[in-house]
């Protein structure tokens, strides 16, 4: 990936919403306090008996639509995915200081990732469908409006590309590179990028088709660890041009510095034994960054619980030279869950948070490090001070998609 002789790209704000809070006051301090909130698959969205935990966002409110920011609120078809995603936006849009008339002054981005984004709780009309029934059209108008990118547009009433990622597990993370480059391309003045996506039966059934889901909350990384857990939610920063920020009094809480993209080409739903793919993505997005191993503080890894990713993970890091006795490899999902395509923007702003507390809590789930891991994680019962403003976030998808993100904090 070439240099840009550009301006540095800035963090002015971000929102979160998953099952740990509904917003990024709440989910740092699940995080810090190793809460776990999983639960049952809801039954409004899994009829009968399901045994597998998921983290599932409680006491969803949406956020208040007033004129200013949101004016065209009644223009779309609503669904989960949307609310998830408008909950963490309004966080991230007010964290910014930024105001309905000046997002409207100027060229917006939106770049969102998802996976299936509400588009597969259709079944009901397939099944009426195939039955020579006459099922009414909602389901279609729906599906058709679905982007997600193009509602929230729609939404806030502004203008300047959009587009909707989907990447699987890297979607957010893509999302979030994708409007780096757009703001160094002068595409647009501000951007709105991250991930969302709900609980979906489909996503759900197969996972555990494939066998990868848990019966217990999830143990990323941990030596007795044997599976994953789903869940829902949001993630989304607010990126502007440094001088930008600065000219308007922005609001700075960092800067993202580099992104890299790769691809395995190895397995449709595994990763390179090797990790690959992720080694690629990582040496992109530290030449983008203009930062070597040994300037990064910490490593949110993508840490789903699966022997495969979690081997191939910390093969990669190995080969890379990172050890993890000197830089922090925490996964955040035993407190969020596997979000899908919400996971990269989600584990971004945490990232963020975690480079401006200094401090980082270790992998809640993780009570022993599985010693055939060829990089030590840090485990719940630990505790890492960051000796650096500099991490990284990464996710590792489906179809061999691997991306990274080089974070950097400004302290609080």
């Amino acid at each position: 990936m070439g240099k840009w002789a550009v301006s540095k790209i800035a963090v002015t704000g971000c929102g979160c919403v998953c099952a740990a809070g509904v917003d990024t006051v709440s989910v740092w301090r699940a995080l810090q306090d190793g809460t776990v909130n999983t639960q049952t698959a809801p039954g409004h969205l899994f009829p009968g008996k399901q045994n597998i935990p998921v983290f599932s966002v409680e006491g969803l409110v949406l956020p208040d639509f007033s004129e200013d920011v949101f004016p065209g609120p009644c223009s779309v078809k609503w669904n989960r995915t949307l609310a998830l995603t408008l909950t963490a936006a309004a966080e991230a849009i007010a964290t910014a200081g930024l105001s309905g008339e000046l997002l409207r002054e100027k060229r917006v981005g939106i770049v969102l990732g998802t996976t299936v984004g509400c588009t597969f709780h259709n079944e009901t009309y397939y099944v009426d469908w195939k039955k020579g029934r006459n099922p009414g059209l909602d389901p279609v108008y729906r599906y058709l409006s679905a982007n997600l990118a193009e509602s929230v547009q729609g939404i806030l009433g502004v203008r300047g590309p959009r587009l909707v990622v989907t990447n699987a597990c890297a979607s957010g993370t893509d999302a979030i590179g994708l409007a780096k480059m757009w703001l160094q391309n002068d595409l647009c003045d501000v951007a709105l990028a991250g991930g969302a996506d709900e609980l979906s039966r489909i996503a759900c059934q197969g996972f555990s088709s494939l066998m990868l889901t848990s019966h217990n909350p999830c143990r990323p990384f941990d030596a007795k660890r044997d599976g994953l857990n789903l869940g829902e939610g949001a993630g989304v920063l607010i990126l502007e041009k440094e001088e930008q920020a600065d000219a308007r009094n922005g609001n700075l809480m960092g800067w993202v510095k580099g992104y890299g993209v790769a691809s395995d080409a190895y397995h449709p739903t595994a990763p390179h034994p090797l990790g690959r793919g992720l080694q690629h993505a990582v040496r992109q997005a530290l030449s983008d960054a203009d930062v070597t191993v040994e300037d990064i503080a910490f490593i949110n890894a993508h840490g789903t619980g699966t022997r495969a990713n979690d081997i191939a993970e910390t093969t990669a890091l190995h080969a890379l030279s990172f050890k993890g006795t000197a830089i922090p490899v925490i996964s955040t999902k035993g407190v969020t869950g596997h979000t899908l395509g919400a996971a990269g923007g989600i584990e971004a702003v945490l990232t963020l948070l975690a480079l401006n507390n200094g401090k980082m809590r270790g992998t809640i789930g993780c009570r022993i490090s599985d010693p055939d891991l060829p990089v030590p994680v840090l485990a719940e019962s630990e505790q890492a001070v960051l000796t650096g403003r500099i991490g990284m976030s990464q996710s590792l998808a489906f179809g061999g998609g691997n991306s990274a993100l080089i974070l950097e904090g400004c302290g609080l």
